[in-house]
């Protein structure tokens, strides 16, 4: 794979800067204090990585795994890798510690806040077998997070200990700290003007965001009611771990003030929410 990128080195740090598509969104990519071709090579190792779990997870790819087993485990039960087993079987977790306002199983026909338990999955067997017919997964609200802790790994073994990664700016993994400045600067709110405000610093951090871009574009759906959302605009929410921040971005967004309160006490984060 072939890295485009732009890279300095100035007064024994360096810094090298590079972006991609995937997971249907921009990421950019920011290694720090490693020779240009190192750097180069651990990127392409990473967005390797991110390709491949999108293929194993992205439901809108009828090639993908998840859209075999969303047309055939209502049918038998599917054999599965070992990624997706664990992917399906820690969002079967989060349902639960997120009091149902996590489901991957939204979009399911006659949805219901039970639909989720008809989804089996065999750990002698690695299977996954629907109960039911019409059951559609979709891990749009948890892949990122996901592919941010698998790219830990490789920069583990490259040595890496300053890098920012962003998809979308919705989905931030900060480690270290940037070249020429403690922790990683980011700006968590944009007004509908295009100016930004309210910066962050992240320092081995992750920074998830869940919204509506407007009040007329509502796509987030309220799992207990099957409604969309109505008077949000953004939840953002710092953990110590992608996969956690994603789905808790999620679950904040939908939850009541009850339920919200709840879970920002249960799983000790920080969330920042705003509304219209």
């Amino acid at each position: 794979m072939q890295i485009q990128g732009i890279y300095k080195s100035d007064k024994g740090k360096s810094i090298f800067y590079t972006w991609s598509q995937a997971m249907h969104t921009r990421i950019d990519l920011v290694l720090c204090n490693r020779p240009e071709v190192e750097s180069k090579q651990i990127a392409a190792l990473i967005y390797e990585e991110i390709g491949r779990i999108e293929k194993i997870g992205n439901r809108f790819d009828p090639e993908s795994e998840l859209s075999v087993i969303n047309r055939m485990a209502s049918q038998q039960p599917v054999r599965i890798s070992p990624d997706l087993y664990d992917i399906i079987n820690l969002c079967l977790e989060y349902n639960k510690l997120t009091l149902s306002c996590f489901d991957i199983s939204i979009h399911s026909e006659k949805h219901d806040r039970n639909t989720i338990s008809s989804i089996l999955l065999s750990p002698e067997n690695q299977t996954v077998y629907f109960q039911k017919t019409g059951i559609i997964l979709d891990l749009s609200g948890f892949l990122k997070g996901y592919a941010l802790e698998k790219i830990r790994p490789i920069l583990s073994a490259g040595k890496i200990d300053d890098v920012l990664v962003n998809f979308g700016n919705s989905s931030v993994m900060a480690i270290g700290n940037h070249p020429f400045g403690k922790g990683w600067k980011i700006e968590w709110e944009t007004l509908d003007n295009g100016d930004e405000k309210n910066p962050v610093t992240l320092f081995n951090e992750c920074f998830t965001t869940s919204g509506n871009n407007s009040s007329e574009r509502r796509h987030i759906i309220n799992p207990p009611t099957g409604e969309y959302v109505e008077g949000l605009r953004k939840v953002s929410v710092l953990t110590d771990n992608a996969i956690t921040g994603e789905v808790l971005s999620t679950a904040l967004f939908v939850a009541t003030t009850e339920q919200r309160e709840e879970l920002i006490r249960d799983f000790q984060c920080k969330a920042f929410i705003i509304m219209y």
